[in-house]
């Protein structure tokens, strides 16, 4: 199991308050306090390269971003202020995914991104604290190099993967599915592949037996499979978490990774990580349904 790791500089968003970051760096300790992971499993990738960068956002983009020289609005809509800092994170953050990604296909198991899951940012623009789409990049990039022939998007969070959505429109090879609150951030959903919009509410059961559901169908031995599987594992799922308006327990929660890693490796089926969102007032909370979805990973493949 490969985890990849971004330093958590400390980031500020347009109102002043402090984004949290201390869920990363905690994560990553208590993986290793609780035996779940060994230091080694660890690396820090370094920042991707502008060149690839290009694989799947527009060059004015880029330049503006990398630049600095973002609208006062486009940084509102970002939900940071710009900083150097904040851009070469975005890059570790993205070369992790797709690191995570070449380690899988080399292992034919998992590897995970303790950041990452930047499924709101669109080829041109940032959104929802997502400037460079993580998933977007590794997919364009690992099939230009002909290391995938198809990919399959299954994401998790309890927030659609718009970005993602857009980005992979017209693009056959990469199917793309979001399972998420229907009346939750975004206001304006795009169309993935397959979109499951969730009411409010949404327990256990009912979201377990839709998933599972759906996996039946997009991971089907009789059909044609992914040679990689990416998965948003969000958290925000959560009854406890604030912004997810759904009603998963944490064991419910669990169960959904579960199912995910099961059915990829009793398929053959690499899968790369992101841990997405999760934003319940105890950070604690957080951690630790987080440290069940690496928990689960390593289950799934011992």
């Amino acid at each position: 199991m490969d985890i990849a790791y971004a330093p958590c500089y400390v980031l500020e968003v347009p109102d002043g308050h402090r984004f949290p970051m201390q869920k990363y760096r905690w994560l990553r300790e208590q993986l290793v306090h609780r035996g779940i992971a060994e230091p080694e499993a660890f690396f820090t990738p370094d920042a991707m390269a502008e060149a690839d960068v290009l694989a799947a956002h527009t060059l004015a983009y880029w330049t503006k971003l990398r630049d600095g020289t973002l609208s006062r609005s486009e940084q509102r809509r970002s939900g940071f202020s710009w900083s150097p800092e904040l851009v070469t994170r975005e890059r570790v953050i993205v070369q992790g995914t797709l690191e995570c990604a070449l380690r899988a296909l080399k292992s034919g198991e998992v590897a995970l991104n303790i950041a990452g899951g930047t499924h709101h940012a669109y080829p041109d623009r940032a959104e929802g604290f997502c400037l460079l789409n993580d998933f977007g990049l590794a997919a364009n990039l690992l099939l230009q190099r002909g290391a995938i022939r198809r990919a399959l998007v299954l994401d998790c969070d309890v927030h659609q993967g718009n970005g993602t959505a857009a980005m992979m429109r017209h693009e056959p090879r990469v199917t793309t599915f979001s399972m998420h609150g229907a009346h939750n951030y975004p206001l304006h959903k795009e169309v993935s592949d397959c979109d499951v919009a969730l009411p409010d509410g949404t327990d256990d059961p009912s979201y377990l037996a839709l998933l599972e559901h759906h996996l039946g169908r997009l991971l089907n031995p009789q059909a044609l499979l992914p040679d990689l599987v990416f998965y948003q594992c969000g958290v925000d799922v959560l009854a406890s978490d604030k912004l997810g308006r759904l009603s998963l327990t944490p064991s419910g929660c669990r169960e959904r990774d579960r199912m995910v890693f099961t059915r990829c490796a009793e398929l053959g089926i690499p899968v790369v990580c992101a841990m997405g969102g999760g934003y319940s007032p105890n950070v604690h909370d957080v951690v630790e349904a987080h440290l069940n979805t690496f928990r689960e990973a390593l289950d799934a493949w011992t």
